[in-house]
């Protein structure tokens, strides 16, 4: 346990020779979560060469009366990449020193995109809103993303489209979409859509708390056949990320945005509609200051 510890938390690269007990599984690991992983077998035994730490990690490896919440969220503060933070999540290198434990990598994954990205929202909502309505637009591995700004309190929804013959629809004759949601209080329950949820709530979180802005945001995906094969979470997070980069198209209506959506996705309009909480909201439900114009 000492020497994986050592892998995942070194910031150069290490030698490692292993002994296996039998000869590697012909299996390749395919999911939407996590990288690739290709053929496995059990380690008799493992040499690794010497490795050099991240001060800042093993600084809070070393405190055993940090939490581990407090842990990711400082180090995301101080500058430390998203993914050495959840590798280190992951072999159990935060929180009380009596409770640490292995965590899965989709777990990690997924927890420490959900810890920065509440601990960002907490900020968040102390901002003005946006006045105008944005859209941000990203191209990758076949995934078309579209993230739209409207101006409000903070809401936030994810809304995925997988074409038959792609990663979560591989013999589907139809596109199934998938969508979550959360208003200004925040959610309780795991998003049924996984850990792209969070993932993509965390990068439109770093934009909005570098403009010191809040908005409802709508990330919407559609994933095409040409995404062959699943990448993990991550692929989610810097496609948003890469949205987040560009200068935003900018609209002083709802329904000039969604045309511009409209254009770039092959689902018609109406579906994506249908199935998203916070798009119905904008379109169809008015607001108590409409009441109060002169």
């Amino acid at each position: 346990m000492d020497r994986t510890r050592e892998l995942a938390l070194s910031v150069v690269p290490i030698d490692v020779e292993l002994s296996l007990k039998n000869k590697p599984r012909r299996s390749f690991v395919l999911d939407d979560e996590v990288q690739p992983f290709g053929p496995s077998a059990v380690v008799r035994d493992m040499r690794v060469s010497a490795s050099r730490w991240d001060h800042q990690v093993e600084k809070a490896y070393y405190d055993g009366d940090l939490k581990a919440a407090e842990a990711v969220t400082s180090l995301y503060g101080k500058g430390v990449l998203v993914s050495k933070i959840q590798r280190a999540f992951s072999v159990g290198a935060f929180g009380l020193k009596d409770n640490r434990r292995l965590v899965p990598t989709r777990w990690s994954i997924t927890a420490v995109d959900s810890i920065v990205s509440k601990d960002m929202i907490g900020r968040i909502k102390t901002f003005p809103e946006v006045n105008e309505y944005r859209i941000y637009e990203s191209r990758y591995l076949d995934n078309r993303f579209e993230v739209l700004m409207m101006p409000g309190a903070w809401s936030y929804e994810a809304m995925e489209a997988w074409y038959p013959g792609t990663v979560w629809n591989p013999s589907g004759t139809h596109v199934v979409m998938f969508s979550d949601w959360e208003g200004f209080e925040g959610r309780t329950t795991y998003a049924d859509i996984g850990g792209c949820y969070y993932a993509a709530r965390l990068a439109v979180g770093e934009l909005l708390t570098k403009e010191r802005r809040q908005a409802v945001v709508v990330v919407l995906r559609e994933s095409h056949p040409g995404y062959i094969m699943p990448v993990g979470v991550w692929q989610v997070r810097e496609n948003v990320r890469n949205a987040m980069r560009q200068e935003p198209l900018k609209y002083n209506t709802l329904e000039e945005a969604l045309a511009r959506v409209a254009g770039q996705f092959q689902i018609p309009l109406e579906q994506w509609v249908g199935r998203s909480r916070l798009l119905r909201d904008a379109l169809f439900q008015r607001k108590i200051t409409e009441y109060f114009r002169g």
